[in-house]
């Protein structure tokens, strides 16, 4: 004998499935995120990779600004540190620094001089 539940259990039971999926999709790039995060930790400890406040402390010496975006783009070896300051007359200035050594690679934006703080 075929035991049939009635609809209002089914859409529940579909509801419940499509909400496992959703979570299972939402729940795998936060494992990667994971994976990312743990490898980056053991560069910074073993020296390979600058912390970030190492970076934004040495270009807060430099330059005037608040940091309002900061990414990490590379692979193994080549880690560049993009960041990003707001001026005081509102400018956008990003700054490309290595994230071997922090040494400044680029800088693109206007009235960068306006942000240079005198030595």
């Amino acid at each position: 004998m075929k035991t049939r539940f009635p609809p209002s259990i089914r859409g529940f039971a579909l509801l419940g499935l499509a909400g496992l999926v959703c979570l299972l999709l939402v729940s795998l790039p936060l494992l990667a995120d994971e994976t990312e995060w743990r490898e980056l930790h053991e560069q910074v400890e073993s020296g390979e990779l600058r912390p970030l406040s190492d970076i934004i402390g040495e270009l807060k010496k430099r330059y005037r600004g608040q940091v309002i975006d900061v990414e990490l783009e590379g692979g193994e070896g080549d880690r560049v540190y993009e960041i990003e300051l707001l001026g005081a007359d509102g400018q956008v200035v990003e700054f490309e620094v290595d994230g071997r050594n922090g040494e400044i690679l680029g800088i693109e934006g206007t009235d960068i001089d306006d942000m240079r703080i005198e030595e």
